[in-house]
């Protein structure tokens, strides 16, 4: 293939990509007006769900191959990448609003689950008994976890009096929006990072590196786009609704489906990457503890973006 057809269709993905989130954006939002549910709780539902689509395929395959370092290794990376540099790069361009719930409930608890997967698959690293294994037992307690947040976040998702107002599109077209949009994330996503892999062998640059960066963020196309999209139309709610939602649904669901159809090993994955996981959900919840004017502001966003910077420089050093 020529350099000219690669990078066209590398031109072609990421308008794809643009145009998804855009109408998955104004899809989501008018399905919240009309039910009068939070852009937060949508976000972290509905686009959150929808956006990880490409996760759960991966870690799926994966786990059914038996390879378990995919289906957790998928997992991990795409945590890091959603917080550090989803969340990072978004509120650097635009901050984000955070409210009293999202700093009381909302980020607590995506710290709590990202500690609750790592007690159950590392207690003999962390613990010093038993495995590094996350057994269908686990699993299952994840797949629970996961139900109870869904019929919380559903239930307690009312929009509150100062939610901003706006157009509400008819329901069936509100919902083709979304479908449309997740559709066009999912193949624009895919037809980027397999034009971006390809250029980069053309380049002479190496799979690991490959794998470490394009196809890293590759995979987080769908969240990265539809936070700064969400951002720019002023709906910071929904993309940090998307940014969390998505995470809590790759930890809980993703990993206890894996988990439930082979026992997966965490013993394959650097403790570095725990670390750096770890110290993202950190970052974030004292963002939202000490954020100036309630919101994750441009200097949160410089910051979870360098240490998202100084984690890439660590894996290419490590090579």
């Amino acid at each position: 293939m020529e350099t000219a057809q690669v990078i066209l269709l590398l031109l072609l993905g990421l308008a794809l990509i643009v145009i998804g989130a855009d109408k998955l954006v104004d899809g989501a939002s008018s399905i919240a007006r009309r039910f009068r549910i939070s852009e937060f709780v949508i976000g972290m539902t509905i686009v959150g769900i929808g956006t990880s689509a490409p996760e759960l395929v991966v870690s799926l395959v994966g786990a059914v191959e038996g390879n378990a370092d995919i289906a957790v290794g998928n997992v991990v990376g795409s945590n890091i990448i959603n917080t550090l540099f989803g969340l990072g790069i978004t509120a650097l361009i635009f901050p984000m609003l955070i409210t009293r719930s999202n700093r009381r409930i909302d980020i607590p608890m995506h710290l709590g689950v990202t500690v609750l997967v790592f007690g159950l698959g590392m207690t003999g690293a962390l613990l010093g008994f038993g495995d590094n294994t996350l057994s269908r037992l686990d699993a299952g307690i994840l797949l629970v976890a996961f139900a109870g947040y869904i019929w919380w976040m559903l239930r307690s998702g009312k929009t509150s009096e100062d939610e901003e107002t706006g157009k509400i599109s008819p329901l069936w077209l509100s919902l083709l929006m979304i479908l449309l949009g997740l559709l066009a994330l999912i193949f624009g996503g895919r037809l980027f990072v397999n034009s971006a892999t390809h250029l980069a062998r053309m380049l002479g640059a190496s799979d690991k590196f490959i794998a470490i960066t394009v196809l890293a963020i590759g995979t987080s196309l769908p969240e990265l786009a539809t936070c700064i999209v969400a951002a720019a139309k002023k709906k910071g709610q929904l993309a940090l609704g998307n940014i969390i939602g998505s995470n809590i649904f790759n930890l809980l669901l993703i990993l206890g489906i894996s988990g439930l159809l082979t026992p997966l090993s965490f013993n394959g994955m650097d403790r570095a990457d725990a670390v750096v996981l770890l110290v993202a959900g950190i970052l974030l919840a004292t963002a939202s503890w000490t954020g100036r004017n309630n919101k994750l502001d441009r200097f949160d966003g410089a910051l979870l973006l360098l240490t998202w910077l100084g984690y890439m420089s660590w894996l290419i050093y490590n090579l």
